[in-house]
């Protein structure tokens, strides 16, 4: 939480945003005299492993600290976790499970929903951190899986130095990605810096099917061109496929500004309470969509739209699948790093260049085709499922009528049936052209029946 909010300049004013910010990357240290003991139970003599340690700690966090140290000639860093770690998180951890569901009992039940779905995500995830070979893995299938991407460094492993307790890389110094003096001093261009590290966190995420998801301050450095160096792979995301495109679903709705696709895919993906208000929902986000492309909203439709949401929904509709926790984390970092530099900056732009660059436009309009024509089936089902009569009518018809008359009710049937199914499918996105495209078929049907008579 603290490491969070460092970054959230819209949040809290900057002398807490200093303060906090030393929980990025200089917590208070354990001695090396408890360090060393770790080092040489994985590896054996230190003195047999590292040509020299240097036992001032260069970055202290959570749940290890890091030490500058030289291997074969090469400088290197060395991780290690802190001594008697699993205690202090399973204390937390027990801590947490008896606060949290006591604090949401005063909070609205969709917060409350979104929260334990949080907790549950960082359980899972403080122990995967907790396990330095888990780390390894995933920086080596980031490292590869962004290999060909421009100005990103990823640091690499020495895995004859690692082990479950102890992860040594490549030393990689640079920049800290919010020290605006330094950056400046350097001649970065902190708005091109700003979208570059957009752009690779969202490539991470919608191309791949793993993605870095702590991106604080303390783990984005830069170089004097302007590389970005990504360090701590502990905490990643995992996005199945099916998930994946749902989500660039959503972001192709919005770069195409349409609310109606924009709620049908925040739907899709769980993140909308049953029996929520859809017409004050396509609202609201017709209005934040306005905003994502720099046109100015309104405040008297902002104030309209709050004045009918009170009226009809008696809760916040928006809640947090487990699934999705780390991805929102993620967001929300990054988010952070963007309002600390102040620069001129528009997120649906760098999504949009993403999305064409990487080819994954087509992917989403894919996967719209195949839920567009799932719907299709299901309308026909549910036509068939209202009108059963149809075909005991038309079959009783067919054998008593004159061949005329049966060409025409045949004609009118299928019309009627077609213009029906249509409009069921209408419905769900325009409620009046719905109803009447479903008026129109029984008047069709109505229409075939009087000339089959005459």
């Amino acid at each position: 939480m603290g490491q969070w909010l460092s970054s959230r300049a819209d949040i809290l004013p900057q002398p807490y945003l200093e303060e906090l910010a030393k929980l990025q990357d200089e917590v208070p240290a354990e001695s090396f005299d408890k360090v060393r003991p770790i080092i040489e139970k994985d590896l054996g003599p230190m003195d047999k492993n590292f040509d020299f340690v240097d036992t001032n700690v260069i970055s202290g966090a959570s749940l290890g600290q890091v030490y500058k140290a030289r291997l074969r000639g090469q400088d290197v860093i060395i991780k290690v976790k802190r001594p008697g770690i699993e205690k202090v998180v399973e204390e937390d951890i027990h801590v947490l499970k008896k606060i949290i569901p006591f604090a949401m009992k005063f909070v609205d039940p969709n917060l409350r929903y979104s929260a334990e779905a949080m907790l549950s995500q960082f359980i899972e995830t403080i122990n995967e951190e907790m396990d330095y070979r888990i780390e390894s893995q995933n920086l080596k299938t980031i490292k590869k899986n962004m290999q060909s991407y421009p100005k990103l460094i990823i640091p690499s492993v020495i895995d004859d130095r690692s082990s479950k307790n102890i992860l040594t890389m490549e030393y990689l110094p640079g920049i800290k990605i919010t020290n605006v003096k330094a950056l400046d001093e350097a001649g970065i261009d902190r708005e091109q810096l700003v979208v570059r590290a957009h752009r690779v966190f969202f490539t991470m995420l919608l191309r791949h099917d793993l993605f870095h998801a702590d991106p604080h301050p303390g783990n984005i450095s830069v170089t004097n061109d302007g590389s970005l160096i990504l360090y701590d792979f502990g905490m990643v995301g995992r996005l199945d496929t099916k998930t994946r495109l749902k989500l660039i679903r959503l972001y192709l709705s919005l770069i195409e500004r349409d609310p109606t696709r924009t709620v049908s895919a925040m739907d899709d993906l769980g993140m909308l309470m049953p029996g929520y208000d859809r017409h004050i929902i396509e609202k609201g986000l017709a209005l934040s969509i306005q905003a994502f492309h720099g046109t100015k909203v309104d405040r008297i439709e902002v104030k309209a739209l709050m004045e009918l949401a009170n009226k009809t929904m008696s809760r916040f509709p928006f809640k947090l699948p487990k699934h999705l926790a780390l991805y929102m984390r993620m967001t929300s970092i990054l988010e952070g790093v963007y309002l600390t530099h102040k620069v001129n900056f528009r997120f649906i732009n760098v999504l949009q260049n993403i999305m064409e660059e990487e080819n994954i436009i087509r992917d989403a309009y894919v996967e719209e085709l195949k839920i567009s024509f799932g719907r299709f089936v299901k309308s026909i089902d549910a036509a068939i499922a209202v009108v059963p009569e149809i075909r005991q009518f038309i079959e009783q018809n067919m054998q008593t009528s004159k061949p005329k008359s049966r060409t025409v009710l045949l004609s009118g049937t299928i019309l009627a049936a077609a213009v029906f199914v249509g409009s069921t499918i209408l419905y769900s996105t325009n409620n009046i052209v719905g109803e009447i495209g479903m008026i129109s078929s029984a008047v069709i049907m109505a229409l075939a029946i009087l000339l089959k008579e005459h």
